[in-house]
């Protein structure tokens, strides 16, 4: 036995339960991983809450690192001892050990702790896929992120800047502010106190941006649509504030025959080449 969250129904934090759980032997494609670390996210709180519907009774958590007990037929890149991580995949990862496909596994070098690759490799692939595949930004563009002080936000402002790419963050208050600069953040606006859309155009000099990345949602929708130039891209993959209202396709003519995507990590990691 071991122990592990599980809900039986949606609702706040007292849904989670912590109970006693049979693990069993892995199947073919298959491990059984003793968990070391546990990544947090906030994909969590929309399963647990409902938004995102998951089977009954079941477990949360997407992300974790640990140590390999057992292997099913089938499993050929990973092996019993060795350290791995995942991010994606069944939900689950809130237990001290599970059963689950192997194909999410990765090996962790030694210069990678188990709660650097639980805190960070959802975060890192989201990232990759936002800004070298959903959109592949070049150097000399300008972007809007929206929480850029946060996981995936201080993730992009390094890697942005490292692109070469001006990186305009909406954050909260000063503290978050000065973080996300800390980490190449170029621009910095305070969604609490300025508008953020009349922002955008005063920093690009009225041209507005290419991409939009909104991990916001319902009250970033409307004026992020106004932030980008004709044919922008807006990349809506996150709904802190609550779900995007129902879009009116007539408006993204209106404002310059714009594209809308909703991507998913779990899309991108399909493969295992991915």
């Amino acid at each position: 036995m071991a122990k592990a969250i599980v809900i039986d129904k949606t609702g706040g934090p007292d849904a989670l339960q912590w109970k006693d759980v049979q693990v069993g032997e892995p199947g073919e494609g298959q491990v059984r991983i003793r968990h070391t670390a546990i990544g947090l996210n906030y994909i969590d709180v929309y399963m647990r809450s409902g938004l995102y519907p998951i089977p009954m009774p079941g477990g949360l958590g997407l992300e974790a690192a640990g140590v390999i007990e057992a292997v099913g037929s089938g499993v050929s890149h990973v092996k019993i001892g060795d350290r791995v991580a995942y991010a994606g995949g069944p939900p689950g990862a809130y237990a001290e050990t599970r059963v689950m496909p192997a194909v999410p596994l990765v090996k962790l070098p030694d210069n990678v702790s188990d709660q650097q690759a639980a805190a960070l490799l959802l975060k890192g692939m989201t990232v990759q896929f936002l800004i070298r595949r959903t959109y592949k930004v070049k150097a000399g563009e300008t972007v809007l992120l929206h929480a850029a002080a946060g996981g995936v936000g201080l993730i992009a402002c390094q890697w942005l800047k490292a692109l070469g790419v001006t990186v305009i963050g909406t954050v909260s208050n000063e503290e978050k502010a000065a973080l996300a600069r800390a980490n190449g953040c170029t621009h910095t606006v305070l969604y609490t106190k300025e508008n953020f859309a009349e922002r955008v155009r005063e920093l690009t000099h009225g041209a507005g941006v290419p991409v939009v990345y909104d991990s916001v949602g319902k009250v970033t929708w409307e004026d992020s649509l106004s932030c980008l130039q004709p044919l922008g891209l807006m990349v809506s993959f996150g709904n802190t504030s609550g779900p995007v209202p129902p879009v009116n396709i007539g408006q993204l003519a209106a404002k310059g025959s714009l594209f809308v995507t909703r991507p998913a990590l779990a899309t991108y990691t399909a493969k295992p080449d991915d």
